[in-house]
């Protein structure tokens, strides 16, 4: 904006020297634009800290802008300004209506072009094409500069967002190296001689085998938003991780919708809770998520007995619903679909696939 006064206070010089032998008080255009000399240096100065861009240097600002404008009146003959002569700060005074645009957006910059509109066509004492041209031109460029405004600053939030997100990110993977080459290998080591020593130490064992995979799904995933409506699919998943569920991921964000991830998380828990609910104590199971082009997949797999043949339609006449609507119902609903393979004596595997781009 100081750019800009100082190159539009030029060309009105430029102008006076141009036509000064018309003007009826070619002294007083001199006062005039001395004084808008001033007033830019000053509004350079001002602007320049953050702090003083509030309404009171702004509404200054405008009243000088008007003020100037009103003086052509005096310098120059009203017969020019009637047929389409430049007013003496010319295009200067747009750097005040700019200013408010710029501060408070297009509303504001329109209202400031307004109150120019008016004097300068006050001044002239018609309204012709010549005469409105200028008015609707600063109402464009007020405008369109508030709007830009909006949208920088809407830009800049979001970049904003982003660093601050990147520097946690680096601080988590940062942490995240110090608590693995620490803290998670002590408690395999504690889970792993427990289980050697068995008795009380087992029991040990399997705590710091629980503790070391909650503080691993802890530190290896950060479950934030993605993009606006957008989450990633390991962090509803990585809760799942204990001692006997076992969570592979692709090491970058797996982006679905939010509600969709939520869904699929659901849906792989009803899985896992039929594992506890139906298999031995201690059975491992294994959940592993892949990212492909068009479709994601989710596999949970076990070691148990697996499902006896017939198994799952009696489950679903006698009423229980787990598979059939908690997984198989749920994929359905996001256009996917659920495939499950079981042999006894050796586990059962259940794929869950749903489209990236649902219907």
């Amino acid at each position: 904006m100081a750019v800009f006064r100082f190159a539009a206070l030029c060309y009105a010089a430029i102008l006076l020297l141009t036509y000064h032998r018309q003007y009826s008080r070619p002294w007083l255009g001199v006062v005039v634009l001395a004084g808008m000399l001033g007033w830019s240096i000053v509004t350079a100065v001002a602007y320049a800290d953050p702090g003083r861009r509030r309404w009171p240097l702004l509404g200054v600002d405008l009243f000088i802008t008007l003020l100037s404008l009103l003086a052509s009146s005096w310098v120059i003959p009203r017969d020019m300004l009637r047929h389409g002569s430049p007013t003496l700060p010319m295009a200067w005074v747009a750097g005040g209506v700019l200013a408010w645009a710029i501060a408070g957006g297009r509303r504001w910059g329109v209202f400031a072009v307004f109150l120019v509109g008016v004097v300068d066509l006050t001044l002239r004492g018609s309204i012709t094409a010549t005469t409105l041209n200028g008015t609707v031109l600063l109402l464009l460029a007020a405008f369109c500069i508030g709007y830009m405004i909006k949208v920088a600053g809407e830009a800049e939030a979001r970049m904003q967002r982003a660093t601050e997100l990147e520097a946690a990110t680096r601080e988590r993977e940062r942490l995240a190296r110090g608590i693995h080459d620490s803290v998670l290998q002590v408690l395999a080591l504690v889970q792993r001689r427990g289980t050697e020593l068995g008795g009380e130490a087992a029991e040990l064992g399997r705590l710091a085998g629980e503790q070391e995979a909650t503080l691993r799904a802890l530190v290896g995933v950060t479950p934030f938003r993605t993009s606006e409506g957008s989450c990633d699919l390991r962090s509803f998943l990585s809760p799942f991780a204990s001692a006997t569920v076992t969570i592979a991921s692709p090491a970058t964000a797996v982006p679905l919708p939010c509600a969709t991830a939520a869904e699929i998380s659901a849906a792989v828990g009803a899985a896992l809770d039929n594992v506890v609910q139906h298999t031995p104590p201690g059975t491992r199971a294994w959940v592993l998520v892949e990212d492909e082009p068009d479709t994601i997949v989710v596999t949970v797999r076990d070691d148990g007995p697996g499902i006896a043949p017939g198994r799952l339609a009696e489950a679903a006449a006698a009423g229980r619903l787990g598979i059939s609507q908690s997984v198989r119902g749920r994929l359905r609903d996001l256009g996917g679909a659920v495939a499950i393979t079981t042999t006894p004596g050796e586990g059962t595997e259940v794929e869950l696939r749903v489209p990236r781009k649902l219907p």
